[in-house]
């Protein structure tokens, strides 16, 4: 048995700094990874993808260019080379985590690990044979991986996963995915700008189902226009293989119908990395789905054992996982008392255009008998999106009524994330509509337009 005043178990985006933190107070630290350190960012969702995404939108850039007074004799998509540009910065930036935990004595132990006892862990290795590990503080990080559906057929038909598609070197003919939320919107209009012709099947009425009619609306209509078929209330009932196709049998509220494709992405969502764990032998509790029981504290209902990043239920982000973190050390070492109860929750999908997001919804505020205005303000009306020739999407504001506080937006747009943050930012500080529609904003920026989307609630 080697005591440890610390284990971290996964080495993702909450895992690292918490770990790097507890070595530099002094603590006896060992942080275990199964895979590859970096997590699930690094490894297979935020870095790759962003990387890929650029080589996507450079291929519709030059597609589009016409529009602009650019006349291209066209261009050629070098798939291995996106690919290989995507590995080398991932590589980089994993190895820069190795680094990193090393060099501020972190104890990397790399193999699958599985409590055993109270507060005891056994590392099966990598390289072969077993360590056994206990300490007072544990905190588990291990993330979620893509959820597989149970669907008649699908094991018997080669899939892909949001991980494997990005490793292939080869443009898929015909894609098409399972879902239609933001993973899968993502790698469809990525692909669909490499060459595949892409499909989006999902069960929901709308794609983006957790976001606003017409926000949803608003995507949808971007993605067909350029070309991406989008079927919605649609249930996949049973896949098959004919000769090298890939056939997907649906259901839709009048029809069910056959569809051929090469290539198949199953993008339904993401389950708890868990089920490995043995988590019954420490008497950490997780619910039917596996996500690791916490309070607003993330700590479990076992004292000195926390979940952080996508194990817990709630949203599965990376800077909320890095929030966690510090949520656990400043309440650990810090004398504070924060919580998750308070804290904002932004994000952002990286189609293009963007959309970001901050708040409540107009769903969201309805429900919960908020009295409040609409504010919204088409990107055709934005003097910088005409400049540039980016007029899809819109803005959206939720405003408090009485208070003219903003409680919400969406921003659908291009740099749509970075807008939003601007509202974020507006919330955090109690800066009212009002202020921000008189606010003094450097012309000809798209951040510019937040006066006229808050003129908007003049009419």
């Amino acid at each position: 048995m080697e005591k440890f005043d610390a284990i971290v178990i996964g080495s993702g985006q909450g895992g690292n700094p918490l770990a790097k933190k507890l070595a530099l107070k002094g603590k006896k630290t060992a942080l275990i990874e199964q895979r590859y350190l970096g997590g699930t960012c690094i490894n297979d969702g935020c870095t790759p993808t962003k990387a890929m995404i650029a080589s996507g939108k450079v291929a519709h850039t030059i597609a589009e260019s016409k529009s602009l007074g650019i006349i291209s004799r066209g261009y050629t998509i070098d798939l291995p080379a996106i690919v290989a540009r995507k590995d080398d910065i991932v590589l980089r930036f994993r190895n820069g985590t190795i680094r990193n935990m090393e060099k501020n004595g972190v104890h990397i132990i790399h193999g699958s690990a599985a409590f055993s006892g109270h507060k005891t862990i056994t590392v099966a290795l990598h390289d072969g044979g077993e360590r056994t590990l206990s300490a007072d503080l544990i905190f588990i990080n291990t993330g979620a991986s893509p959820h597989i559906p149970d669907i008649p057929g699908l094991q018997d038909v080669p899939w892909l996963t949001s991980t494997s598609l990005l490793d292939e070197v080869v443009v898929p003919p015909d894609l098409i995915i399972l879902g239609g939320s933001y993973i899968a919107l993502e790698m469809g209009q990525l692909y669909q700008r490499l060459g595949s012709n892409v499909t989006v099947l999902e069960t929901s009425p709308q794609l983006v189902s957790k976001e606003d009619a017409d926000v949803a609306a608003v995507i949808r209509n971007f993605l067909e226009d350029e070309g991406i078929q989008v079927y919605t209330s649609t249930e996949p009932t049973g896949i098959s293989k004919r000769d090298k196709e890939i056939l997907v049998h649906v259901r839709s509220v009048t029809t069910t119908r056959t569809l051929s494709a090469s290539h198949l992405l199953v993008a339904t969502g993401r389950r708890p990395n868990t089920a490995a764990l043995s988590l019954s032998k420490t008497n950490v509790t997780a619910d039917e789905k596996g996500y690791i029981q916490v309070n607003d504290r993330l700590e479990t209902n076992i004292q000195g054992i926390y979940a952080l990043g996508d194990v817990k239920p709630g949203p599965a982000f990376t800077h909320i996982s890095y929030n966690d973190h510090l949520i656990i050390y400043k309440n650990l070492f810090g004398e504070a008392a924060m919580s998750t109860k308070s804290r904002q929750l932004p994000y952002c999908m990286f189609t293009d255009p963007q959309l970001g997001r901050i708040g409540l919804s107009e769903n969201q505020a309805r429900k919960e008998g908020y009295p409040i205005r609409i504010a919204t303000l088409s990107m055709d009306k934005v003097a910088r999106a005409i400049e540039t020739g980016n007029t899809q999407g819109f803005m959206k504001a939720i405003v408090h009524e009485h208070t003219d506080q903003i409680l919400g937006a969406a921003i659908v747009g291009t740099e749509g994330g970075e807008i939003m943050t601007i509202l974020q930012m507006a919330m955090l500080g109690g800066i009212t509509a009002t202020q921000v529609r008189e606010m003094v904003f450097a012309h000809p920026l798209y951040a510019e337009a937040l006066n006229n989307l808050f003129m908007t609630l003049e009419k």
